[in-house]
């Protein structure tokens, strides 16, 4: 071919690919590979808000509210298109035909409008995977609670979320006064979908650029799961050594079983005021406060259940910590190490466990022995702006292995916020779970609130409730210990 040849095709390449939307990272598209209809792989939340003063909040003023913000989560309005032939990983196009009322949608409790309609209501919701072939988020405006009570109900997809300084579309929905914020004027024009050849040319532009990445990606296509969980498998060898020498694998308990499709949901509230009061007592971290309080409420529930617990019985948990540095407070993302902690649920003294706990966490702090931000993401769930999503991106079969179960706890403003005028009391995560996992545990502190949100199989965890009482009686426990 003569140059002025190869000029010409080249030209036409650069002209068709410049307009191209960006492409999902490796391990975004691992996720979709690796979701199965009993894993997905979507974080939640449950806001529940009081009716404003004046002007009400409703699911109009709700569709407005996400209207004129949606230009603040510029993917909210992307879909995943795929490349043929797996030549490479998808690409994010702008969903021409969106349709904001088809993700916001309105649903009502059964009267009383207690605690228990809404449960059963976010276990079902968070059951059903979201739709592929739009944007992956959803969001609920729930009415009929008790005392005039709202509710907003989030979903959206880890591929949605991932990113050092992406933000949530809840986010966006808050403010920190009654007043909503003005938000800049939306002018938004879709661009157009790419053509299955302009996919084309831009993977064989990317491969001649990038060619290991598109021959992984080529793999992935063709094994789908199996080839995405070895890689996932190969990127965490080093986390995988640090847990060989550092831990024994994990002991089973009921925590760890095969799961199916449906989901239960609990609820637990506390006061953050009782766990810096047993701290200030007893030492230790708010977050020591937490697991101990967790330890206790595991302990119990496995008694209730028979089964059997001795002194040195433990259940470990994969424990996201913060650690950004005062200096960046106020930054967009999360810079996180993660401890895989073992439980002392054999211990029957309560501040016994609290010293235990604290010790461990000390230790693994001041030997550096954390799973790195990095290899967090890669191997269970951490997807920036909140580590609720610890657990979901676990590779298939390792979590069993390396831990029993997940919690999450996010400090949240200590104030509070609004949507639509409507004040926020409540405020409860929802952690999926990764393949084996019963059970997984967030919380989020709150205005002067600790809010548990408890995600958990429906059949392996009839007894949710349960467990939910028992984490308030935990720390009731503790408490008792001050004086």
């Amino acid at each position: 071919m003569n140059p002025a040849g190869r000029a010409t095709i080249d030209t036409i390449c650069e002209e068709m690919i410049t307009a191209m939307t960006d492409r999902l990272a490796p391990m975004d598209v691992s996720f979709l590979y690796l979701e199965e209809p009993t894993t997905p792989m979507h974080v939640g939340g449950v806001a529940v808000f009081r009716p404003p003063v004046g002007e009400p909040f409703d699911y109009d003023k709700l569709v407005s509210i996400i209207e004129a913000r949606i230009s603040l989560v510029p993917r909210y309005r992307q879909k995943i298109k795929w490349v043929p032939g797996h030549l490479a990983s998808p690409v994010w196009v702008d969903d021409n035909t969106f349709d904001v009322g088809f993700h916001i949608r309105r649903s009502a409790l059964p009267k009383p409008g207690g605690d228990d309609q809404l449960r059963e209501l976010v276990g079902r919701l968070m059951s059903r995977r979201l739709d592929r072939t739009r944007p992956l988020w959803e969001m609920y405006f729930v009415e009929g609670l008790s005392d005039g009570r709202l509710a907003v109900i989030t979903k959206s997809h880890h591929a949605m979320v991932d990113g050092i300084s992406s933000v949530d579309i809840s986010q966006v929905l808050l403010d920190v006064t009654p007043e909503p914020r003005e938000v800049p004027a939306d002018d938004w024009e879709p661009d157009p979908e790419p053509s299955p050849i302009e996919l084309v040319v831009e993977a064989i532009s990317d491969f001649i650029r990038q060619p290991t990445e598109v021959i992984d990606a080529i793999r992935s296509g063709v094994n789908d799961a199996a080839a995405t969980g070895l890689k996932l498998a190969t990127q965490v060898s080093g986390l995988v050594a640090y847990v060989r020498t550092a831990a024994r694998p994990a002991s089973g308990t009921p925590l760890n079983v095969d799961i199916g499709e449906q989901r239960r949901f609990g609820m637990a509230r506390t006061e953050l005021d009782d766990y810096k009061r047993v701290r200030k007592m007893h030492g230790g971290t708010v977050n020591d406060v937490v697991l101990a309080t967790v330890s206790g409420a595991l302990r119990n529930w496995l008694m209730t259940r028979g089964e059997p617990v001795n002194g040195s019985t433990v259940i470990r948990a994969m424990v996201p910590v913060s650690v950004r540095a005062p200096a960046e407070q106020g930054a967009l993302g999360n810079k996180v190490s993660s401890y895989l902690v073992d439980l002392p649920v054999g211990e029957e003294d309560a501040v016994e466990r609290l010293r235990q706990i604290s010790a461990k966490m000390k230790t693994h702090k001041e030997a550096g022995q954390s799973v790195g931000a990095d290899a967090l993401v890669r191997l269970s769930g951490f997807a920036p702006p909140t580590l609720h999503s610890m657990g979901a991106r676990a590779a298939s079969g390792l979590s069993k292995r390396l831990f029993n179960v997940v919690v999450t706890n996010v400090p949240g403003p200590q104030f509070p916020l609004y949507a639509g005028g409507a004040p926020m009391i409540e405020v409860f995560p929802v952690v999926p779970l990764a393949k084996n996992q019963a059970v997984s545990i967030g919380l989020t502190s709150y205005n002067g609130g600790v809010y548990y949100g408890l995600n958990a199989d429906r059949d392996a965890m009839t007894d949710l409730d349960a467990l939910c009482q028992l984490i308030e009686e935990s720390l009731a426990e503790l408490v008792e210990t001050v004086s």
